[in-house]
């Protein structure tokens, strides 16, 4: 049986999903994997005949319950296919099960994967072994939106369209927030690094080296009110490690759901590092604890996630073992691009690549 690893590739409308499919398998293909890929199942149905702006409740509610069929079934078919290759495979699906939920209420939602045997918390846990979000170009690339590609979409090119696929965009990464490698790829000044992004992520989630890149990072104040956002408690332990390592145990708790992950992070030159996530049960979570760095404090902040103009933030506010301090950090925005900082943020200092505010050196006893 080969490794196999699942990964989904999403985002709201007119992100790029179709061709960073093609990006994947090339660039993997390449490097001797076999690339598996599962189409996008609400189109697939929507195509054979089912309406989904239909009046009719029960036609609509088994359309939907027939696309969370079928992507699981696929899914269980494709890993099948997959484990019987003697090369390590990759499976990328055009959305996954959590897409679903964004598009139905909360108790139809609930009613499905009851129906299917399933629910979130499974498909958001370790279903999946990472979920990259591609921003709409309705986001911070309006120029770029089309609906050519997709007969099916019913987001226009025009400001009402464009405002239901913004919204939908910020559905989707709220329906998949919990999943502890869920990845948000911006839209930036060249869409050609939008897809190096998913490569890049795609490599880090089996393992490949990575050139070290320090992501921008500032000290900030917030001077008005915030969009819609993710929110997180986060507690950060270090963890004992050799030379040369970074160990941490990391418990994020969001909406109630509480989500541990152990992250080894490795540099193997000057230029390259190695970076290892896991996800880890509540009992695991404590026994590490034990294995403390005696030497470092534990982190704890609340994290608010979100997407302005295209660009995807990180804003946390620190309670331990520092007080009175805001970062914003960017994700993945390119040194030369410019900074589309929201107007509710007031920067105080760059403070990008200075190592006096990395997590593991705030978390130093002094």
């Amino acid at each position: 049986m080969s490794n196999i690893t699942k990964i989904v590739l999403t985002g709201g409308p007119c992100a790029g999903k179709t061709t960073a499919l093609v990006k994947i398998n090339e660039h993997f293909s390449q490097l001797g994997y076999k690339v598996f890929t599962i189409p996008e199942v609400p189109t697939m149905v929507t195509q054979s005949g089912w309406n989904y702006l239909t009046d009719n409740k029960d036609f609509y509610k088994e359309g939907e319950k027939i696309i969370l069929e079928l992507q699981l079934a696929l899914e269980e078919k494709m890993i099948r296919l997959a484990e019987t290759c003697t090369e390590p495979c990759i499976v990328v699906c055009d959305r996954g099960a959590m897409d679903i939920s964004a598009y139905i209420s909360d108790e139809m939602w609930t009613e499905l994967t009851n129906a299917c045997g399933t629910s979130t918390e499974v498909l958001r846990g370790n279903h999946y072994d990472a979920v990259l979000h591609l921003v709409s170009a309705a986001d911070g690339a309006e120029q770029f939106y089309t609906t050519a590609n997709n007969a099916q979409r019913y987001e226009q090119a025009d400001e009402a369209g464009l405002a239901i696929a913004r919204s939908l965009d910020k559905k989707i990464v709220q329906a998949w927030t919990g999943h502890p490698r869920l990845r948000v790829i911006n839209n930036g000044e060249d869409f050609d690094r939008k897809m190096q992004r998913v490569i890049k992520e795609i490599s880090a989630v089996l393992g490949l080296p990575q050139p070290i890149e320090n992501e921008r990072k500032y000290i900030v104040e917030v001077i008005g009110e915030l969009p819609e956002c993710m929110e997180s408690e986060i507690t950060q332990t270090y963890l004992v490690a050799e030379p040369g390592c970074e160990v941490r145990i990391r418990k994020r708790v969001t909406n109630g759901v509480v989500t541990n992950i152990h992250t080894t992070r490795r540099k193997i030159s000057d230029q390259e590092e190695l970076v290892t996530e896991r996800h880890v049960g509540n009992s695991l979570y404590e026994t590490m604890l034990q294995q403390a760095d005696p030497y470092r404090r534990t982190i704890r902040k609340n994290r608010k996630s979100f997407i302005w103009k295209g660009q995807f933030f990180e804003l946390d506010t620190y309670k331990a073992p520092v007080s009175d301090l805001i970062i914003l950090e960017t994700k993945g925005i390119a040194c030369h691009e410019d900074l589309k900082l929201p107007p509710f943020i007031r920067i105080v200092e760059d403070i990008t690549g200075n190592t006096d505010y990395f997590n593991i050196n705030l978390a130093l006893k002094k």
